[in-house]
Protein backbone atom coordinates (compact mmCIF):
# COMPACT_ATOMS: atom_id res chain seq x y z
CA UNK A 1 0.00 0.00 0.00
CA UNK A 2 1.21 3.73 -0.48
CA UNK A 3 1.53 6.46 1.75
CA UNK A 4 -1.97 7.84 2.11
CA UNK A 5 -2.55 11.37 0.36
CA UNK A 6 -3.33 14.29 3.40
CA UNK A 7 -5.44 16.48 0.46
CA UNK A 8 -7.53 13.53 -0.81
CA UNK A 9 -10.11 14.57 1.54
CA UNK A 10 -10.55 18.01 -0.30
CA UNK A 11 -11.83 16.32 -3.23
CA UNK A 12 -14.76 15.85 -1.79
CA UNK A 13 -15.60 19.86 -0.96
CA UNK A 14 -15.74 22.93 -3.00
CA UNK A 15 -15.58 26.55 -1.69
CA UNK A 16 -18.78 28.29 -3.53
CA UNK A 17 -18.26 32.16 -4.62
CA UNK A 18 -19.68 33.57 -1.38
CA UNK A 19 -16.42 31.34 1.02
CA UNK A 20 -18.89 28.85 2.39
CA UNK A 21 -17.80 25.23 1.73
CA UNK A 22 -19.75 22.92 0.06
CA UNK A 23 -19.90 18.79 -0.04
CA UNK A 24 -19.76 17.69 -3.54
CA UNK A 25 -20.70 13.75 -2.29
CA UNK A 26 -24.14 12.32 -0.54
CA UNK A 27 -23.31 11.32 3.15
CA UNK A 28 -23.86 8.03 4.83
CA UNK A 29 -27.40 8.13 5.79
CA UNK A 30 -26.35 5.56 8.61
CA UNK A 31 -22.98 6.59 9.55
CA UNK A 32 -23.83 10.67 9.61
CA UNK A 33 -22.09 13.58 8.17
CA UNK A 34 -18.27 13.10 7.59
CA UNK A 35 -18.49 9.40 6.26
CA UNK A 36 -18.94 9.77 2.42
CA UNK A 37 -20.68 7.22 0.05
CA UNK A 38 -18.56 5.90 -2.55
CA UNK A 39 -19.80 5.79 -6.80
CA UNK A 40 -19.21 2.54 -8.35
CA UNK A 41 -20.88 2.20 -11.95
CA UNK A 42 -24.05 0.96 -10.09
CA UNK A 43 -24.25 1.24 -6.95
CA UNK A 44 -23.44 4.30 -4.13
CA UNK A 45 -21.99 2.13 -1.37
CA UNK A 46 -20.59 3.15 2.29
CA UNK A 47 -17.12 1.66 2.98
CA UNK A 48 -18.16 1.59 6.52
CA UNK A 49 -21.14 -0.02 7.48
CA UNK A 50 -22.05 -1.61 3.87
CA UNK A 51 -25.03 0.47 2.71
CA UNK A 52 -25.66 0.56 -0.99
CA UNK A 53 -28.41 2.04 -2.79
CA UNK A 54 -28.38 0.85 -6.50
CA UNK A 55 -28.29 3.66 -9.11
CA UNK A 56 -30.51 3.83 -12.03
Amino acid sequence: MGEPNPKAKWSKYAISDDGTLERKAEHCPNCGPGVFLAVHADRKTCGRCGYSVKLE
